[in-house]
Order: structure tokens, then sequence, then C-alpha cells
């Protein structure tokens, strides 16, 4: 391959199979004789992506994700280099549900919720139409233990509930969903989709957290200093272009709180198909179990990359068991 003389593809025994038989997710190390081991400067690694950028990309899109294991990423400013290197446009956070802080440059903390908490399922901000198409995760801490960040190719659960539940897939596809959820005004860390309004679009001034909100396709009913946010009908099923597979692309396993994943009930937020009726609960058992089934955890490691196509893959946080932990990242278009 084109990157031969730079980095090696490697196995570990968490990646899976997919569809085609390729291991899922791709990982990289670097060759051993290479410019840009754990000893050198951290220009090496960023040269050689913007040296084979076309093949990384052509990678991630045929794997779905890449992590990058053994490069010099030591620091917050080291990652924000390397995403500097890839050169993907900044994806901003404007709608998100999440409380996150700004780090340094284009690098976030993830969800600050407890970490001691799951967080399902989802595609970043797949309740908005101006969402990331890349992820990148990095590992400043690794986890003494827990704390993955579990992830698993859209189409395999798109195709495995359509098999189980032929239905609720078509409702999907034909009425979509609609997202419903309270915000205060302050940020409410204890929730892994807590942030308040003002965080979520990026002002304090209501009028222009309308404005802002109506281009994402959220409409805005004030209750005093809250606001009930109402979204949709938006897709729950898209086919993306470049793998030309239909993807579960939602945020059905964080915003559902019935039977079902009463782990997660909060009755600040709920979600219902486009068209107003309620979801099923028998189907959304097997959504569950499925996503557990398929999905691929590898334990994180200092210094981990993790490149996400976040039209292909979902992601999620399994419970911290023994800190620290430390998992920043960035959004990009």
């Amino acid at each position: 391959m084109a990157s031969g003389n730079i980095f090696q593809q490697v196995e570990l025994p968490e990646q899976k199979p997919d569809s085609d038989g390729a291991l899922f997710p791709a990982v990289l190390s670097p060759i051993s004789n290479a410019d840009f081991t754990s000893t050198a400067k951290l220009n090496g690694f960023e040269e050689a992506i913007k040296a084979h950028k076309p093949w990384l990309e052509s990678l991630l899109q045929k794997r779905g994700a890449i992590l990058f294991r053994g490069f010099p990423v030591s620091s917050t400013s080291d990652m924000n280099d390397v995403v500097e290197a890839f050169g993907f446009p900044e994806a901003f956070y404007v709608g998100g549900r999440a409380s996150r802080t700004k780090i340094l440059g284009r690098i976030y903390t993830t969800n600050e919720a407890p970490q001691d908490k799951t967080i399902p399922f989802h595609h970043e901000m797949a309740y908005v139409p101006d969402y990331p198409s890349k992820l990148f995760f990095f590992c400043e801490e690794a986890p003494g233990s827990g704390g993955e960040t579990p992830i698993v190719l859209s189409h395999i659960i798109y195709d495995k509930m359509k098999e189980k539940h032929p239905d609720f897939v078509a409702k999907l596809e034909e009425h979509g969903l609609t997202y419903t959820k309270i915000m205060s005004d302050e940020d409410l860390p204890s929730s892994f989709t807590g942030s308040g309004w003002k965080s979520a679009y990026m002002t304090d001034d209501k009028n222009v957290a309308e404005e802002r909100a109506a281009k994402l396709g959220t409409k805005l009913e004030w209750m005093g200093n809250s606001v009930k946010t109402i979204t949709g009908p938006v897709p729950g099923i898209r086919f993306d272009k470049g793998s030309q597979r239909k993807t579960w692309f939602n945020s059905l396993a964080n915003s559902y709180g019935g039977p079902a994943n009463a782990e997660i009930y909060d009755d600040s937020r709920s979600i219902e198909f486009g068209n107003g009726e309620p979801l099923s609960d028998s189907a959304m058992k097997d959504c569950l179990r499925i996503l557990e089934e398929e999905c691929v955890a590898i334990p994180w490691k200092k210094g981990d990359v993790m490149l996400v196509n976040n039209l292909m893959v979902l992601h999620s946080r399994r419970p911290l068991i023994k800190p620290p932990r430390r998992i920043l990242v960035s959004l990009c278009k």
C-alpha cells in the first residue's frame, strides 16, 4: 500500500470482522524503523499524515474508524496539531446536548457527565441537520479500568433491526423522529444531555437562541428561564453515499427512556416517531441488545488517537471503574 513504509496495520484481540470481512476498526501503529517513534518529535507524525492523507481518508471510508496507537501524541497541544495536520474543517457544537468545555484550539472535553455513568450509543448530533462528519478522540490519561469508548458500524445495526423489526424500521424510514428536550439556563453536569440552552446556542440572548435553533430545525418554547426544544421530524435512517449503505443514524438509544432503557430515564427529554406515535419497547430492547453485541470496545492507552467516521459509526461510553480517565474530542466537517 502507498503508506507501507510509514504506517503498519496491526491486529488487536477486540477487533471484529465487518460485513466484508475486514477488521473493525483499522488499527495503525508506526513501523519499527519509522522516524516518528515514541522518542521522536511529533512533527514526523504530522508530516506522515499530510503525505498519506488520501490513503488515510480511503481507509476511514472503508473501515469506519481508525485507531492510531504508539505515535508521539502526549498532550492537548500535540492533539490539536494532529487535528490540524488532517486539515478537516472544524464543526462547531451549536445545538449540542452535552456539557463540554473548550480546552485548546479545536480540542474539547468529551461529555462531562459523571464518568461512572453509561452514555448510550449515538451518532454525534444526529438530531440536527448540520452534524459533524468526523470525530477525533484522544486519550490524554488512560483509565485505570473501564471507561472504554465502544464503537459499532451503523449499517450493521440497520440490517439487523430491519430483519428483526421490519415494521419499526419502516416507520422510522417513513416518519423519522421527533426529539424533545427541556433545557435550563445553566448546565446540569449530572446528566449526559445536561447542556443548558445558553451553552447549547452559545448566547444568553433568547432571540439569538431562537434564531440559531431555527437554523437547526428546532423550535423553542420558553418556560421562564428554561426552554422546551422540539426538533424534527428528522431522519432516523440515512443513506451514506460514501459506503452506499443505509445507516442507523439517530440518537434513539440515548434519548429513549422507556422500560427497555430505564437506566437513563429522564422526564426532561423524550423521543417519538415523527408522526407522534410512541416507540415500541420491544424493538428498543432488541436495538440496545444488538448494539452491545455488535460493538467493539478497545481499552484506551495513553496517546491513543481514534478517528471516527460519524456517518458510519455510532459510539458510546462505558462506566469508569477505576480513575483516572481523560478523553478529549474534536469535531470536524
